[in-house]
C-alpha cells in the first residue's frame, strides 16, 4: 500500500530543499551597507534558479539589534533598516511568482528589553503583564535566585530595581525570558503567528524552541561532567536540566501547530539545541498534532565530516510512522563555514562538491545557507570590527558568528562585491570575492552550477527527495546510503577522504549513474573511489 507521507501526494515540504537568507548580508538596495527586504526581492531569481522549494528569512522585525534581530521589540513590524511591511508583501508576491515558499523566523523564548510588554512587566509587581516574563526574588544575601547561566556568558539573571527582583535571560540581558507557561503569553504569540500567516508566509522556523519554558521551581542545574573539551563559558559547566526543556512545551507546540496547519500548504521547523537535542527533536515532531520538522547542531557544529558521525546522527531519527521528518544543515548564521572547518585549503574545491552531494543525499530537508552554493569560506574578522556580542564576550575562544555573516558577493570586480554601493556592515574578503555569483555563473564547472544540477536531479527523483534512508556502510572514510521509494532505489556512495578508497565489497557496481563527482564514475570499472569521490547510482537500471 502506498504511504501518503512519501508518495506524490505528500505535502510540498517533505523532502523540500530550503535556502536560508540572512537579511543583513544578502543584498543592500539603498546603499546603507546593510542588506534589506527589497534587496532580497531583487535577487530572488538567483535563489529560484538554484532549484530550492522555499526560503527561510532570518529576523527582519523591529529590534534594537543587540542580538541582530533575535531581540524583537515589535513582532508585527519590519525594522526600518530592512524596509516596510509593504516591501515584505512585495517580497511575498515575487516569491510566489517564482514558485518559492517563504518561511520566516519566530522567536518565542524571549523578546527585547525594549518591547512594550517588558516595559509594562517591569514597571511594577501588580500590572496586567507582571507575569509575562520570568521574575524571581533574590536570595536572602541578594544574589540571583539560582545558579542558571546564560548561553552568552555570566548568570542568566539581571537585577531590576523597579520591581526589586531579578529577571531571567537565557541569552543576552537585553533578551528577557518570556514566561510561556502563562496562557496569555501563549495567546499573544499565537496572534503574532496568525499575523504573518495572514500575510502569506508558508510557515515558520522557530528559534530556540526548547528554551521557551523553564522549571517554575527554579531548581539549580547540576554540574556537567568534564568531557575534556575546552570550556569557554560558565554555561558549559552545567547540564541544562531546569532552565529549559520543560515538558509543558509540548502543549504549546500542539496549540501552535493547530494554528499553522489550519492554513494550507504550511510548514513548521523547530530549532533544537543542547545535550538532549536528538530526543527533543523527535518529541517535538511526533505525530500530526506536533511540528512538521526539526533540526539541531549535530552536523552544524561537527568538527569534521565523518561517515560514522553521519550514521550515528541518522540512527537517532529512524524512518518510522509518526516519527517526524528531519531537517539538516551544515552551515547557518550561527555556525562557521563548513569548508573552513572540515578540509585543508588545498582540498576545498573537490571537498565542496562532495559535501554538497552528501547534504542533498541525507533523508530529510536539506537547508542551504546563503553562499554555501558558492563555496564561501569563513572570514576572519579583527576584534575591532566585530559586531557579534557572543564573539566580543568570548574573544578569542569564540564561534565567530560574524565570520559566516559577511555579505554575499554578487560581482567579483565590484568594490563591495555588488552587495552594496557603500561600506558594508562587515567586510568582504578577497577569498570570497573570487567566488562571486557572476564569476561562477560563467563557469560551467563551478560549484554554483553543480549545486543547481544536483538540486534539479534530486527534485525529480522521488527516492532522493522523499524516500526511506538506510545506512549500508559507514567506516572511517566511506559512507554508503540507500534511498528507496516504491521500488525505486538510489545508492549514495561517498569517499570522505583525501586518498583513494576501495569500492565497498558488499555494494554492487551495477546500475545507472545519476551523478558522479570528482571522477568517481571510474570506480565502477576500476574498483577504487577517488579522493572525495561521490556518486548517485540508480539500482536496477542500466546506462
Amino acid at each position: 500500500m502506498t504511504n501518503p507521507e512519501t508518495s506524490s501526494k505528500a505535502p510540498w515540504w517533505r523532502g523540500a530543499a530550503i535556502y536560508q537568507i540572512y537579511p543583513r548580508s544578502f543584498a543592500d538596495s539603498n546603499g546603507d551597507g546593510i542588506g534589506d527586504l527589497p534587496g532580497i526581492t531583487a535577487r530572488l531569481d538567483h535563489v529560484a534558479r538554484l532549484g530550492v522549494e522555499a526560503i527561510w528569512i532570518s529576523p527582519f522585525y523591529q529590534s534594537p539589534m543587540a542580538d541582530f534581530g533575535y531581540d524583537i521589540s515589535d513582532y508585527c513590524a519590519v525594522d526600518p533598516m530592512f524596509g516596510t511591511l509593504e516591501e515584505f508583501d512585495a517580497l511575498i508576491a515575487k516569491a510566489k511568482a517564482l514558485g518559492l515558499k517563504v518561511i520566516v523566523d519566530q522567536v518565542y523564548a524571549h523578546t527585547s528589553d525594549q518591547h512594550p510588554w517588558f516595559a509594562e512587566s517591569r514597571s511594577s509587581r501588580g500590572n496586567a503583564r507582571s507575569d509575562w516574563y520570568v521574575w524571581a526574588d533574590p536570595k536572602v544575601d541578594g544574589s540571583p535566585p539560582n545558579n542558571w547561566q546564560s548561553v552568552f556568558g555570566g548568570p542568566a539573571w539581571r537585577w531590576d530595581a523597579r520591581r526589586g527582583q531579578y529577571y531571567m535571560h537565557n541569552f543576552l540581558a537585553e533578551q528577557p525570558q518570556l514566561n510561556c507557561h502563562n496562557p496569555e503569553v501563549q495567546d499573544a504569540l499565537l496572534a503574532v503567528a496568525k499575523f504573518w500567516l495572514d500575510r502569506g508566509v508558508a510557515g515558520f522556523r522557530i528559534d530556540a524552541l526548547n528554551h521557551s519554558m523553564h522549571d517554575p521551581m527554579l531548581r539549580n542545574n547540576p554540574p556537567a561532567p568534564d568531557d575534556g573539551k575546552v570550556r569557554t563559558r560558565p554555561y558549559d559547566f552545567q547540564l541544562q536540566v531546569y532552565n529549559q526543556s520543560h515538558p509543558d512545551i509540548l502543549k504549546f507546540i500542539e496549540r501552535l501547530q493547530a494554528l499553522i496547519s489550519s492554513y494550507p500548504d504550511t510548514y513548521s521547523l523547530a530549532e533544537v539545541g543542547g545535550s538532549r537535542a536528538m530526543e527533543e527533536k523527535r518529541t517535538f515532531t511526533q505525530g500530526p498534532a506536533r511540528l512538521d520538522s526539526a533540526y539541531g547542531f549535530d552536523l552544524l557544529y561537527a568538527d569534521a565530516l565523518r561517515p560514522a558521525h553521519i550514521a550515528e546522527v541518522l540512527q537517532f531519527w529512524p524512518d518510522e510512522p509518526d516519527a517526524g521528518w528531519p531537517s539538516w544543515a551544515f552551515e547557518n548564521h550561527d555556525a562557521p563555514r563548513a569548508l573552513s572547518r572540515w578540509c585543508a585549503p588545498d582540498q576545498i574545491d573537490a571537498f565542496a562538491r562532495m559535501k554538497m552531494l552528501t547534504l542533498l543525499s541525507i533523508r530529510g530537508n536539506p537547508i542551504l545557507f546563503q553562499g554555501e552554493e558558492l563555496g564561501l569560506l569563513q572570514d576572519e574578522i579583527p576584534f575591532e570590527m566585530l559586531q557579534d556580542p557572543e564573539a566580543i564576550a568570548n574573544w578569542p575562544l569564540t564561534l565567530s558568528r560574524d565570520g559566516v555573516r559577511t555579505p554575499l558577493p554578487w560581482m567579483a570586480q565590484s568594490e563591495h562585491g555588488g552587495f552594496t554601493s557603500s561600506a558594508p556592515w562587515l567586510p568582504l574578503s578577497e577569498q570570497n570575492l573570487s567566488r562571486a555569483v557572476d564569476r561562477q555563473e560563467a563557469d560551467p564547472a563551478s560549484l554554483l552550477n553543480l549545486t543547481r544540477h544536483l538540486l534539479q536531479l534530486r527534485a525529480a527523483d522521488p527516492a532522493l527527495r522523499r524516500g526511506s534512508g538506510e545506512v549500508l556502510l559507514a567506516d572511517e572514510t566511506r559512507l554508503v546510503l540507500r534511498r528507496e521509494l516504491e521500488g525505486r532505489s538510489v545508492l549514495v556512495v561517498v569517499n570522505m577522504s583525501d586518498a583513494p578508497a576501495a569500492w565497498p565489497e558488499a555494494i554492487p557496481t551495477g546500475g545507472r549513474v545519476l551523478a558522479a563527482l570528482n571522477n568517481a564514475e571510474c570506480a565502477l570499472t576500476l574498483g577504487t573511489l577517488p579522493a572525495w569521490g561521490a556518486l548517485w547510482i540508480i539500482e536496477g537500471e542500466t546506462a
